[in-house]
């Protein structure tokens, strides 16, 4: 079944069954490859993409239920050859160790940055809840204050 999505500013059709998770059509379909799988049960959050605006983790939404709506992955955060603020702030802050969960992690942190831009550290904990093997969390805060002006948490 052919299924249209607009994917990183382009509309892509897709010919796949309309209950495969979103992750795999981004991945295996589509060839973007920076969401990455961690879990498949939406609890790491190395999925993460955002839907209208909206971060969510791809690897539980249908690409039934993405169709129609505007999709962007870690490819499409900054135009090609650039990098987005949460990319400039990881490098900066040398947030990433292995790397394998940032592209979700930085697609989690711009998703709360649009809609908080100034988020306590209450708002950060609520909001950015993926999962880092490698247990760099306050190095992410520190970006995440860094992007927004604050030190530490207003």
């Amino acid at each position: 079944m052919a299924i249209t999505l607009a994917v990183n500013g382009q509309a892509r059709s897709v010919d796949v069954e309309p209950d495969t998770p979103l992750l795999w059509v981004l991945r295996d379909t589509l060839g973007l490859t920076g969401t990455k799988f961690g879990c498949g049960v939406a609890a790491c959050g190395a999925c993460t993409v955002h839907l209208n605006s909206e971060a969510v983790r791809s690897c539980s939404l249908t690409v039934a239920d993405a169709a129609g709506a505007t999709i962007v992955t870690i490819e499409g955060l900054a135009p090609p050859g650039t990098l987005g603020p949460v990319q400039q702030a990881w490098l900066d802050m040398q947030v990433p160790q292995c790397g394998y969960c940032q592209s979700g992690m930085i697609m989690a942190v711009a998703g709360l940055l649009a809609q908080r831009p100034s988020p306590t550290d209450e708002e950060i904990d609520a909001a950015i809840t993926n999962i880092c093997r490698c247990g760099t969390f306050a190095r992410v805060r520190r970006a995440i204050h860094a992007l927004a002006g604050t030190e530490g948490g207003a």
